[in-house]
């Protein structure tokens, strides 16, 4: 039996949906004295004339087009005042909380405070619990805003310290055992290498043809691109990658902020991410700054990560490779009690837009089947934030190889450049060994499909290929303590909502990277995913801000619009991928939810973004 919305989301709480696919073992009521620390995320006081700035600013033919609001411009255009930020910290001050910092744009608020007093406040009830290797903090139901702020506050974030988000990165050797890649630079080091699993940045500007755009001397020098990562890292790491490799990058490039008490840095937190992040980024505009934005993996980590970055509107471009299913950010939007995460994230996207900034996010490396594990039946559904209309979702390919796997057998040969899901693996592994592997690899593959909350965005609008949702989908969910499934939502069927990938770019593990991360081990082949392409995205966006002479803000417009006038044909900037699949989705002629328009062709971008500046 289905149940409700609000139930879904208590479900997933109960069942530990939000980070693993397995029950978490509540403890009890958690200390009433224990400290808290949480954000509260306010409401921009005019979203749909916000809404109608940002298309303004990506409209050529709109007298705003590309005239950015800097922060202290957006907050007197469209954030909540001094005097409503008073009003909710004197209420905050006069229940037990005490307000800490208010962001620069005045859409965030820092507060702290014991459980006690947030119980209260928050109509919740915190408990802790231990997913077996962890104990952590997290409220049985979700906090409601009270009723004298509904007009101010969308959400409380930070009373759930669960991890909540993964990188969307992929190791060959992990997951396919059975042909192991191992780094092996020529000595001296060599930009880029050509060799399948060991592919450099330098392999990137050779397939996408970045090289032209070099010679012009874009290098991203006078810009900064900005990296979201939910764990620290060693710079010295990024420096050694790009020296093995033989790349020329100014020097002293990498600012770090750290966002509450965020630069951890371990294997488990996930630092290899953020350095693979930093490398392909920066190797890509090797004479552009960085700045990492990093914070502890929790809701409210990665939410002000975002906040952060906008409010400080130093980064001219940033990207994001950590994510979870928009099903479970789905959840949390539950009508008029409660609004929920998918519109608190989307502010922030929407300020960064205003104010210049180009978004990117990895699309998932699921698939179309983004929330799978143990106990969930198989249904479709795309990642979040890279589901968010104000971001370029970033999808993955796999490009032309020729893969052996063991003596005396034919190769895998992948002729042509195709949509990333290692089915492909499954049909050479039966052909060739008589072996079904589908169990190891199901579903490995680029995200993409199509979103059940955010509805189609003008600038997919008449885009052919865009599709609908699914019939049939349901979140079934089986805890495994004999109940049996459980019905736990289904989703909208036919939606016409916001399709995913935008564009994509080689992401599979077996014609995959390297990377440097000492953390890990140093240097490691055969990494992939689409991680490795929202970071790719995020630097060739730097070069094109330099062509361009300038920010260039949201560029979904200016990339439907550019597939839609110019198809594939001559100057298009977009290369046809008409191969493969994700698990569901085809390649196919014009656009697909498997690599969305296709892969660029960076010169002809560049070419085509300098004749936009020029009009």
């Amino acid at each position: 039996m289905k149940t409700s919305l609000l139930s879904f989301s208590a479900a997933c709480l109960a069942f530990g949906l939000a980070g693993t696919a397995h029950a978490d073992t509540d403890l009890g009521p958690s200390a009433a004295s224990q400290n808290v620390t949480a954000s509260l995320v306010l409401k921009v006081q005019d979203q749909a004339g916000l809404e109608q700035f940002v298309a303004g600013t990506a409209d050529r033919d709109n007298w705003l087009y590309h005239q950015f609001l800097s922060t202290k411009g957006f907050v007197d255009r469209f954030a909540p005042s001094g005097r409503d930020i008073q009003r909710i910290t004197d209420f905050l001050a006069a229940n037990g909380i005490t307000v800490t910092e208010v962001y620069t744009d005045h859409l965030l608020i820092k507060a702290t405070g014991p459980v006690s007093a947030f119980d209260a406040v928050f109509s919740t009830e915190m408990h802790d619990f231990t997913d077996g290797k962890h104990r952590f903090r997290r409220p049985r139901h979700q906090p409601h805003v009270p009723t004298l702020f509904k007009d101010l506050l969308y959400v409380v974030e930070g009373l759930d310290e669960s991890a909540s988000f993964k990188s969307h990165r992929v190791n060959a050797n992990t997951a396919v055992p059975f042909r192991q890649i191992s780094p092996a630079l020529p000595s001296g080091g060599v930009i880029a290498t050509g060799v399948p699993g060991e592919f450099t940045v330098g392999d990137v500007a050779n397939m996408y043809d970045i090289n032209p755009v070099y010679a012009r001397n874009i290098d991203g020098r006078g810009h900064t691109l900005g990296i979201a990562t939910l764990a620290g890292f060693d710079p010295n790491d990024a420096y050694t990658y790009w020296s093995l490799i033989g790349l020329d990058t100014k020097p002293n490039r990498i600012t770090q902020v750290h966002v509450d008490g965020g630069g951890v840095i371990s294997s488990d937190a996930g630092t290899g991410e953020t350095c693979l992040d930093v490398e392909q980024s920066g190797g890509l505009a090797p004479q552009a700054n960085i700045v990492v934005y990093d914070a502890p993996n929790t809701e409210a980590g990665f939410i002000d990560l975002f906040y952060k970055a906008a409010s400080d509107n130093i980064a001219d471009s940033l990207s994001v490779s950590w994510g979870s299913s928009e099903v479970l950010r789905f959840a949390a939007v539950t009508g008029a009690d409660e609004t929920g995460d998918l519109l608190a994230f989307h502010q922030a996207f929407l300020e960064a837009a205003a104010q210049g900034m180009s978004l990117f996010a990895s699309a998932g490396d699921d698939g179309a089947l983004d929330l799978n594990g143990p106990g969930l039946a198989n249904f479709l559904t795309v990642d979040s934030p890279a589901s968010d209309p104000a971001i370029v979702a970033a999808g993955g390919t796999t490009v032309p190889a020729s893969l052996d796997f063991e003596d005396g057998v034919p190769p895998l040969v992948v002729a042509q450049e195709q949509v990333w899901g290692w089915d492909y693996l499954v049909t050479y592994f039966a052909s060739t060994f008589g072996i079904d592997i589908t169990d190891e690899v199901f579903p490995v593959g680029t995200g993409g499909g199509v979103s059940v909350f955010w509805p189609v965005p003008d600038y997919q609008r008449h885009t052919q290929g865009v599709r609908r949702t699914e019939p049939n989908q349901s979140v079934v969910f089986d805890p495994g303590d004999g109940s049996g499934p459980q019905d736990l939502l289904d989703l909208p069927a036919n939606f016409k909502g916001r399709n995913l990938p935008d564009v994509s770019l080689n992401a599979d593990p077996e014609t995959g990277y390297i990377i440097y991360s000492t953390t890990d081990g140093g240097l490691l082949a055969g990494f992939g995913g689409t991680s490795f392409v929202a970071p790719q995205l995020n630097g060739i966006a730097t070069l094109m801000n330099q062509v361009a002479g300038g920010r260039l803000g949201l560029v979904n417009p200016m990339l439907y619009s550019a597939q839609r006038e110019l198809g594939y044909r001559g100057p298009s900037p977009f290369v046809d991928i008409t191969t493969g699949d994700n698990w569901f989705y085809a390649g196919s002629a014009g656009y697909e939810p498997g690599a969305g328009l296709g892969v660029l062709d960076v010169d002809k971008l560049a070419k085509l973004v300098a004749f936009e500046a020029r009009r």
